[in-house]
């Protein structure tokens, strides 16, 4: 069995020096790459490849890890790829991660792919619970990871189930609370709606700078113990070294800053520290495996060349990507105002053509009414007339009857002779004749009256019926020449925007102008920190009650005391460097 093994290593040897290039599978938070490399590549040709492959120039952050047994190793540059503790299965893959953290992500980060590359790493910790999240910040972290997928804020779009198929917060935050899923959202959209006027690189930023103020952000931690063996946790990061008890990662008993630090070197297990005060006696720790010790010196080394570094001048290309940076930022913020102008004049355009719309609506309906007026009127009109005609002919109609009364009253008269018994029937009847008589003018009269009401009312009808025509007269030839609040030439049939009628030209003005708003921006960052403290005491407030107590993580216990005792990450390490290196080392042997 041995020789089989040893053959077949043989062979695979043997076809790996025959072979000119070898795969690789480099994994980034956003992609995955695979690449074909010279046998004699160093890590270094490796990781420049890649960093040139991404447009990357930050590559003081960033390592090539990869999988030993059950830990982990990042590439050495100086060596060859091959003749390190790979995988000799290929394609031999790679995690490019970054491996040191800024001290202010806002400051040190120049390039968009670096903030987006540490923004996607932090976001995913966060979520894994490899860095401990109170869960006000969670829900405010959700809110810009939203933000800086979807852009700015949107009712119209962003309605209520959008993330409902988004991983925002840890599962530990959603366990801890009695809230529904639609609670959560209502709670995050609430916040991302309050993120408006912001890119979504803008919205990657202010993530970072929440989140490396997390106890957690940017730390290793390794299992140590002291020459007591006590075991403790060694954590190694931007500012030093710290020591933490196993179960607290968030509050460090002692802390050792990289500028007291002289010396880190190691002896098969032991680790051995040489404070800068030359009267502190040097201290050690033993680590499980010397794997491991190789890992933390790496990891010792690199933190402490960018500590030094932040705190001496830029190199000639960090300040030319600074400059670059700060151009290309004014020149985003200079395009920004023009397409906000640009979105401001055309709701505006939009505005007055809804107006003009609404207005239009108005004079057809106004029309429609003085239409419907005017055809009441002629209605009205024919049917008096038709009345005062038919009033003409009944009172000519009794006039002629009255004639044929009067008429046959003188005949009643001439025959009344003939006798006194006729004569009183005569006179009875003419007095009859009479009555009727007078009856038949008075009702002649009164039919000559109303004829003349009608005629009256008829000429009325037609006054009104010409006032409603010269009405619609009015109204038509408003909507046709006039618009109300923009001249005539200015509203087209269709509103079609174009760069011409929408530019504008920005003057030395308007750069001063943006060289002020930049200037005060230091000034800002006091009331924007103000405002964030309020934001998070207000979303733990709101959702404090629905807190399920005994689901709460020891870390989660830990957090509240240290808030409580107003507590933070950097006030505990500016508390525990106070004192003498001399008595934290004590300190430390002796826990």
């Amino acid at each position: 069995m041995a020789s089989a093994l040893a053959a077949k290593m043989g062979f695979n040897s043997l076809i790996r020096k025959q072979a000119k290039y070898f795969k690789v599978k480099i994994c980034t938070m956003e992609s995955d790459m695979e690449f074909k490399c010279e046998m004699k590549w160093k890590g270094k040709d490796l990781f420049d490849f890649v960093c040139r492959t991404l447009g990357l120039r930050e590559t003081w952050f960033f390592g090539l890890q990869y999988n030993i047994k059950d830990t982990v190793a990042w590439l050495k540059m100086e060596k060859k790829v091959l003749d390190q503790e790979v995988s000799k299965d290929e394609p031999i893959t790679f995690l490019f991660l970054a491996k040191f953290y800024p001290e202010n992500a806002e400051e040190e980060l120049v390039q968009d792919i670096t903030q987006h590359l540490f923004f996607l790493q932090v976001r995913k910790k966060i979520l894994e619970e490899e860095i401990h999240c109170p869960p006000e910040a969670s829900v405010l972290l959700a809110s810009y990871a939203v933000h800086a997928k979807y852009g700015e804020y949107d009712p119209e779009v962003h309605k209520p189930g959008f993330l409902a198929e988004e991983e925002l917060l840890p599962k530990r935050v959603i366990n801890l609370y009695q809230m529904t899923a639609e609670m959560w959202e209502e709670r995050i959209t609430a916040c991302y709606a309050e993120h408006r006027g912001r890119t979504k690189d803008e919205a990657e930023m202010e993530y970072l700078k929440i989140a490396q103020d997390l106890d957690m952000y940017g730390v290793n931690y390794f299992l140590i113990r002291n020459k007591k063996g006590t075991d403790l946790l060694l954590g190694v990061d931007t500012l030093g070294l710290h020591i933490y008890e196993p179960e607290n990662k968030l509050t460090p008993k002692c802390s050792f800053p990289w500028n007291e630090i002289r010396n880190i070197s190691y002896s098969d297990k032991e680790f051995t520290i040489k404070p800068l005060d030359k009267k502190t006696n040097v201290f050690k720790f033993n680590s499980s495996r010397l794997r491991v010790n190789k890992l933390i010196l790496q990891l010792c080394i690199g933190n402490h060349d960018l500590f030094m570094r932040r705190r001496r001048v830029d190199s000639l290309e960090v300040q030319q990507m600074k400059t670059q940076a700060r151009e290309e930022r004014a020149r985003k913020q200079v395009e920004r105002q023009r397409l906000q102008r640009e979105k401001q004049l055309r709701e505006e355009a939009e505005r007055a053509r809804d107006e003009l719309e609404r207005r239009l609506i108005q004079l057809q309906d106004e029309a429609h009414m003085a239409n419907e007026a005017l055809l009441r009127s002629e209605q009205t009109a024919d049917l008096l007339a038709e009345k005062a005609q038919i009033a003409e002919e009944e009172a000519k109609l009794l006039a002629q009857k009255a004639a044929e009364a009067e008429t046959e009253m003188q005949r009643i008269k001439v025959t009344a002779m003939r006798g006194q018994e006729e004569r009183r029937i005569m006179e009875q009847k003419m007095l009859e004749a009479e009555m009727r008589a007078l009856k038949m003018a008075e009702e002649s009269e009164r039919r000559a009256k109303e004829a003349e009401q009608l005629k009256q009312d008829l000429q009325e009808a037609r006054n009104s019926e010409r006032r409603a025509k010269n009405k619609l007269l009015e109204i038509t030839s408003k909507a046709i020449y006039s618009s109300p609040g923009l001249p005539s030439d200015s509203v087209p049939q269709e509103l079609n925007f174009s760069r011409e009628n929408l530019s504008f030209d920005f003057k030395d003005t308007d750069m001063k102008r943006l060289s002020m708003e930049i200037e005060k921006e230091k000034v800002e960052y006091m009331e924007k920190s103000k405002h964030l403290q309020e934001q998070l005491n207000e979303l733990k407030t709101e959702i404090e009650s629905l807190k399920l107590k005994e689901r709460e993580t020891p870390l989660d216990i830990i957090h509240n005391q240290n808030t409580e005792q107003g507590t933070s990450k950097h006030s505990n390490f500016k508390k525990l460097t106070l004192q003498s290196t001399k008595s934290r080392v004590a300190f430390f042997e002796e826990l």
